[in-house]
Parts: structure tokens; sequence; C-alpha cells
């Protein structure tokens, strides 16, 4: 009896150390589980950046974002205007273009030319050179005020803030282009006019017809621009 009792309380108390032990290994892990779940091991990883995308082509309906400019290369034209097949592209190029030019580096013939070589003339004479003069002067700039420009230093620079191509244009869901391949693109472009009497900076829309493959009357392997409207009644919307 004697030994039973003693082997007895032996046994109890091993079976209350085992339980012990469990009880306390549970409060371990669930101290350090935490109570909202497990503590996962820290890591360097790094934070989702926040940074804009440098630029992106617009999606169709979208007010926003120009394409970006390919870097110029010897396959662009002499005059800087670049060899694509991507009309946005060359829309975005001639509007930064027709608004920038500087008096003190070049004379109103020097930025006509510019234009001019830009200008390819369809066959069916339906974009005449009298229309990019008319064009030009649309912008405020004529050959009688490019003298007197010259006089204050001035100087014209753009950058594209907009860009609405094809079915985003209203007009142009109302009145298709008469040819696959042919394209109209408006602009808009911050302005800043600078010279010894000041600055001022406005924004102003253009509009410029682009010619790309596979219209028979475009170049082989790339667009054209055959004109552009900047006067208030020509641009389209």
């Amino acid at each position: 009896m004697y030994w039973f009792r003693r082997v007895g309380r032996r046994e109890w108390l091993g079976t209350g150390l085992v339980a012990l032990l469990m009880i306390s290994a549970v409060f371990l892990i669930w101290s350090a589980d935490g109570p909202s779940g497990p503590v996962l091991p820290t890591t360097s990883a790094t934070a989702p950046s926040t940074a804009k995308p440098s630029g992106t082509a617009t999606a169709p309906g979208s007010t926003s974002g120009v394409p970006d400019e390919p870097v110029l290369t010897a396959e662009a034209t002499p005059d800087g205007l670049p060899r694509t097949r991507d009309y946005r592209v060359l829309a975005v190029a001639a509007a930064k273009g027709i608004y920038s030019w500087d008096s003190r580096s070049s004379s109103y013939s020097d930025v006509y030319a510019k234009l001019r070589s830009w200008w390819e003339l369809l066959p069916d004479g339906s974009n005449p050179l009298s229309v990019l003069v008319r064009e030009f002067e649309g912008t405020g700039v004529t050959a009688g005020t490019f003298t007197s420009l010259a006089d204050q230093s001035a100087r014209r620079s753009g950058t594209a803030e907009s860009l609405r191509c094809d079915l985003e244009l209203a007009k142009v869901q109302e009145y298709p282009a008469p040819w696959e391949g042919l394209h109209v693109c408006t602009v808009t472009v911050q302005v800043v006019d600078e010279s010894s009497n000041g600055r001022s900076a406005y924004a102003a829309p253009v509009t410029v017809m682009v010619n790309c493959p596979p219209a028979t009357t475009a170049p082989s392997g790339r667009c054209a621009m055959v004109a552009f409207y900047a006067t208030a009644e020509r641009i389209v919307y």
C-alpha cells in the first residue's frame, strides 16, 4: 500500500510536470505569434515606387499624356522632324516645332524654310503652300513683324501638353478622313514668348494633318506632315 502510494505520487508529479511544460509551450507560441497572427520576419524589400512614368502614348478617348519623342538619329530628317510611322509622335514634334523659333539665330526665311520642308505637297493640290503661309501667320508671326521681333531678341518655345487624334476628335467622328492612312491630331501647346520686353505664357491648340502608309500618297515607310492649322476657325476639336 505504501509502495502504491509512493508510486502514484511519483506518477502524479510526472504528469503534472508534463502538463506544466505543455502549458508553457503554448504560452510561448501564442506570445511569438501575437494576438493578430504570426510575426513575419523583417525583410529588406523595397517599397513600391510612386514615380510617374516618363510618358506614354495616349489611349483612345484620353485627353492627357503625349508620346515620348524618339531620340533623333541619322534617321531623322535634316531639319529635325523624326522619321517615324507613329503619327502621334510626328504630330507632337511638328506642333512643338511650329511654336519654337529664336530670332537671335534665325531669320523669318529660316523659320519658314523649316516649316516648308515639313509640309509635303499632295498630288491633288489640296494643301497648297498659300495655306502654310496663312496658318503660320495665325501663330502671330509674319515676315514684317518678325523684323521688329528680332530687334527685341524675341524667341518662342513650345511644350506639348495634350494630344487628341482621329476618333478622339468630335469633328473627325462626323467627317472621317477621306482615305486610310490620313490622320488628324490636335495638340495643345504651352507656349512661352520671351524678349527684351518681358515674358508671357499661354496655351495654343494646333491641328496637324499626318499622312502615313498604307496611303498611296504617303512616303515609303514613314509618315509626313501634309498640313497644320493654327487659326481658330480651322482647329479640329
